[in-house]
């Protein structure tokens, strides 16, 4: 989990966690956070994600974090931008017409980089990281992120003894200690899926459980 294990993801284009379509549980669920129009949203470890074209083409202003790179100026070529770039603290910022990524490590983001933020998606953040940098992850989201912030969760579950993540298996309970005690949180839906990286086929995980939450911070 160290940056250089996601630099070595991208250059060997390793990215079976990069989605070639946006998210339809993103595109069922997101109305359940009645956000305001052209609200700010964030989006975590956010990658290339198409997820954060789908939210921009929504109304909203989106702000990611993303630690390669790479990952950054291909999802702005991809899009036909050319971001404006600059340093912030300890970030290369780039900045396009109704985006905002900071390239750089997530816990180095503070709370005014994300002023006037009310809503975020994680897709694929807290379900990227082993359990050991799960706690401190959402720690630190919830000392950045403005109190009332609504956000959609997407986990999954698995045997996790049949193969390694990321993604990671994240149970409902865990979620419940992570966010519990400072945070509002409904199960929204959970569904069988067979949407899976490639090698879990191949080390005999063909479904898995996702399942959608709905977080509020309510401190």
């Amino acid at each position: 989990m160290k940056p250089r294990f996601w630099l070595e993801r991208w250059q060997k284009n390793q990215i079976g966690f990069h989605q070639a379509e946006h998210n339809k549980l993103l595109l069922e669920f997101w109305p359940s956070l009645e956000l305001e129009p052209g609200a700010s949203v964030f989006v975590p470890l956010c990658g290339k994600s198409l997820d954060m074209r789908w939210l921009e083409q929504a109304g909203h202003y989106v702000f990611g974090v993303e630690i390669v790179q790479m990952a950054v100026e291909t999802y702005f070529s991809e899009g036909g931008e050319s971001p404006e770039t600059g340093v912030v603290d300890r970030f290369t910022r780039y900045r396009g017409d109704r985006c905002t990524i900071y390239q750089g490590d997530f816990f180095d983001l503070t709370a005014p980089l994300l002023e006037g933020v009310s809503g975020l998606f994680d897709r694929g953040a807290l379900v990227a990281l082993p359990p050991d940098m799960r706690f401190r992850y959402v720690d630190h989201l919830l000392r950045i992120v403005p109190t009332g912030t609504r956000q959609l969760l997407l986990t999954f579950e698995y045997d996790q003894n049949l193969v390694a993540g990321p993604p990671h298996c994240v149970l409902p309970e865990e979620v419940e200690q992570l966010y519990g005690h400072r945070c509002e949180v409904e199960l929204l839906d959970s569904i069988v899926t067979s949407l899976l990286p490639p090698h879990f086929a191949q080390q005999g995980v063909k479904q898995a459980v996702e399942s959608v939450f709905l977080i509020t911070k309510e401190d």
